[in-house]
């Protein structure tokens, strides 16, 4: 093989060295032509007058005895190791050098001359006047005139290339802003109709609003004098109030029944935590409307730039939709004047502006006092909501009862349902049909069904050869589950079969996995090499897209809906991509994650995540920025702050699409929070 691939290369070396012998062969016969006595070529020249030892131009030339020329420190260096010639290996000691007088007279005359040839006219000038040339003074007048001619061309020139490099700078910089200012009009024309929309329908409003209140002030006359003339004829009898009396009643009642149930909802766990709305997430059935308000406007303000990028997305996206798109949408929402992406803002800045924090409404323990290691690893709602299960390193899977967790005021929460496996857990996935079978996988790469019910296991698959970190139900086809593995595969499992149905082998560590919720065909892998590869299980030879981006590891894969899917990576970051564009839309940071798995939870307006830093964050999907926060303080009030900054948010889960999240920490702790106003 070396024969081989060193064979082509002979020709390319071979071809130089003959054309540089044959331009020799010229220029030596030309010489020869010409009389001249130095050697035919430049190259052969530099050749011979190089040192043998360090090959380059003889300086000091010495002889030898033998008659070979070297430089002097070369060749003396050279015997006080050896005593020979480095030529021949003849005999040498320091008696037989001597000078080459004749050598380097001929090395400076060919030095000089190489030098003329090379110099500049003016380099030839200064010369010739140093060696005293004779030139009388019209001559130099002469050539000051040239000099100074030539001096003005030039520097004419230079300007003339200096204006036409500003002026197409110039040209550049009008260009651009020229751009931006057909930008910026677009975007003033954008806001000036929107404003005009939002003024018009504001004004709908307080009409509206208006007609309400004179309906309502003819309603409370006209009941007053009905409940005037039946009070007179029935006076005797006292059993009719006028509707009047019972709204006030009513109104009371009310309250006194809701301040009951505020008062009810004290948390009893010993920590003087208040309960509250799980769907609504308010503190109090009375709120100051102007508070509010000002507290709404206020986180406007806070991010106002990131909203501002995200109004002018969706205004610029919708005005460039094609003109059957735009008008569909127009009519479907004529009735309110707006237009698409100023319908799309709105919605966006409500659901933005409509929570600032994050408030426990309960907490509970998962260890006990059999295992020492409580990091809770996975924390799943089942199909309905009304039970969710947690899995950790303890060995166990723990299924609560949500509104007993909630609503009962007790120190400590019994699992309702509790099973046992042989080894720690890493993931759980409900089956969103069969409301009693959850899927499991551990760090011995098993894959396991289970009944809830009868608290026995339906499937084990052992197939992985390593950690499998995650397994997910498909939300179409009960009876499908995938999972991935450190042993780089993912596999595609059928609850009525006992071995995979289909294998995807990769190059890398599977992180996670995650089922599309719209179809079975396809599957988002998050992977150790960075990537988030989407697969069509039709067709699993290559990926449909390969979503880069990420620097590190990506530990979570969500979906948001059917096109939309979240990632969470240990570069610290979280990423929205769009599947059906094969898109990145947006980026979000400021949690801190950088070797834990820490958790990922979607809803359809919001991502949440698990931080090391022992905090739980929430993202809007439209803004780069949390939302809110949450830290988990300690709850053992002997533990130190540094520790309780050793633990991290180990898991989350959305309740569906309400304000209500699971999250637990690595230290066993579980919190129900709720996004508050």
């Amino acid at each position: 093989m070396e024969e081989l691939s060193a064979g082509p290369l002979v020709p390319a070396v071979v071809k130089p060295e003959a054309s540089r012998a044959a331009a020799a062969a010229d220029t030596g016969a030309s010489a020869a032509a010409s009389g001249d006595t130095f050697p035919a070529s430049t190259s052969e020249l530099d050749k011979d007058f190089l040192c043998p030892i360090c090959m380059q131009i003889i300086k000091d030339a010495f002889l030898t005895a033998c008659g070979h020329s070297f430089c002097y420190m070369c060749i003396i260096t050279h015997l006080r190791n050896k005593n020979d010639c480095p030529c021949c290996g003849h005999y040498l000691t320091n008696t037989n050098l001597f000078p080459n007088i004749l050598f380097d007279r001929l090395l400076k005359k060919t030095s000089a001359r190489q030098i003329s040839k090379t110099a500049s006219p003016v380099e030839h000038f200064r010369q010739a006047l140093q060696k005293g040339c004779d030139v009388t003074i019209k001559e130099l007048d002469t050539l000051l005139s040239l000099l100074a001619e030539k001096k003005r061309k030039m520097e004419q020139e230079e300007a003339e290339r200096n204006m036409q490099i500003l002026l197409d700078f110039l040209h550049c910089l009008r260009k651009q802003k020229v751009d931006e200012l057909k930008e910026v009009q677009t975007d003033l024309q954008f806001i000036k109709e929107d404003i005009n929309s939002v003024e018009k329908h504001r004004m709908d409003l307080y009409r509206a609003r208006d007609r309400y209140s004179v309906k309502l002030q003819m309603l409370d006359d006209s009941g007053g004098r009905k409940s005037w003339h039946s009070s007179v004829d029935k006076s005797s009898s006292g059993l009719i109030s006028s509707p009047l009396n019972l709204r006030r009643g009513g109104l009371s009642s009310g309250s006194h029944t809701k301040k009951n149930d505020g008062k009810s909802q004290i948390n009893s766990h010993g920590h003087g935590v208040q309960r509250r709305d799980a769907v609504t997430g308010s503190d109090s059935p009375h709120i100051n409307q102007s508070g509010l308000a000002l507290v709404r406007k206020k986180r406007v303000h806070t991010q106002f730039n990131d909203l501002q990028e995200c109004y002018l997305q969706k205004r610029r996206h919708a005005a460039d939709k094609p003109h059957s798109q735009q008008e569909r949408e127009m009519s479907l929402i004529s009735r309110e004047g707006y237009s698409a992406g100023l319908e799309d803002f709105q919605s966006v800045l409500t659901t933005f502006t409509r929570y600032s924090r994050l408030r426990v409404i309960a907490e509970l323990r998962h260890g006990d006092i059999f295992h020492s290691a409580n990091i809770v690893s996975s924390i799943e709602f089942d199909r309905d909501d009304d039970l969710f299960a947690t899995a950790g390193v303890s060995r166990r899977i723990k299924v609560f009862d949500f509104s007993a967790v909630v609503n009962e005021p007790t120190d400590a929460h019994c699992p309702v349902v509790e099973m046992s496996t042989r080894s720690k857990l890493s993931c759980l996935s409900w089956n969103k049909y069969a409301k009693n079978q959850i899927a499991s996988s551990d760090y011995e790469g098993i894959v396991t069904v289970w009944d809830v019910t009868t608290r026995k296991s339906l499937m084990e698959y052992e197939e992985h050869e390593k950690r499998a970190w995650s397994v997910d139900f498909s939300r179409t086809d009960p009876s499908m589950l995938v999972s991935g593995s450190d042993d780089c595969k993912v596999k595609v499992w059928c609850t009525n079969q006992e071995a995979s149905v289909l294998n995807i082998d990769m190059k890398a560590n599977i992180c996670c996995v995650k089922y599309n919720p719209g179809s079975g065909n396809y599957i988002a892998v998050g992977s150790a090499d960075h990537h988030i590869h989407y697969y069509d299980l039709r067709n699993i030879s290559r990926p449909v897209h390969v979503f880069s981006g990420h620097r590190k590891a990506v530990s979570y894969v969500k979906f948001l809906s059917n096109y939309e899917l979240a990632s969470a990576s240990t570069d610290s970051t979280l990423r929205l991509w769009d599947v059906k564009e094969n898109l990145a839309v947006r980026t979000f940071k400021g949690h801190a994650n950088e070797k834990n798995f820490v958790g990922l939870t979607v809803s359809s307006e919001y991502i949440a995540c698990g931080s090391e830093t022992n905090e739980v964050f929430v993202y809007h999907k439209e803004i780069s920025k949390p939302l809110t926060w949450h830290r988990f303080g300690s709850p053992d009030m002997d533990d130190t702050e540094d520790e309780a900054g050793s633990y991290f948010i180990s898991a989350v889960c959305w309740k569906s699409d309400r304000p209500t999240i699971l999250t637990a920490n690595s230290q066993g702790t579980i919190k129900v929070l709720v996004l508050a106003a």
